[in-house]
């Protein structure tokens, strides 16, 4: 099974899958997704809903920084920065892609670019991940 596979198997049945997510490339220097712009992710003016587009990004920059921290290591996001660029229509996809700028001891720090499948920008957001360390076996 592919990275992309795996990934997509260890979100099933949660908030990913749940919005439509599909992970297309993943590796520890890029995660990349796509999402359908169905009604039920829209405002009421027919667009992609800044929610929605939250809620991709950071599910993005989460896996990101997952495969660059140590084994069996966890993460909570502890700040997000969205830049609202531009809308996305219902009946449109957009894709994103992730990447670690900065991969510390305590923190990684990923970029997550949203676009149109024609290229227009949608969304850039910055994200600061907490690194958990692995829980100590028990003596």
């Amino acid at each position: 099974m592919n990275l992309a596979a795996s990934i997509q198997a260890r979100v099933r049945g949660l908030l990913p899958e749940l919005l439509g997510i599909a992970f297309t490339d993943v590796t520890p220097d890029k995660v990349q997704a796509r999402l359908a712009v169905r009604k039920d992710l829209c405002t009421v003016g027919d667009n992609l809903h800044g929610g929605a587009i939250m809620a991709f990004a950071d599910t993005l920059g989460a896996v990101a920084a997952i495969l660059n921290m140590p084994e069996g290591s966890r993460t909570t996001t502890i700040e997000s920065k969205t830049n609202f660029i531009g809308g996305a229509p219902e009946g449109s996809v957009v894709l994103g892609e992730s990447a670690p700028v900065h991969k510390g001891r305590t923190t990684v720090v990923c970029q997550t670019t949203i676009r149109t499948e024609s290229g227009k920008l949608v969304a850039l957001v910055t994200q600061t991940q907490l690194v958990i360390p692995a829980a100590a076996p028990a003596s």
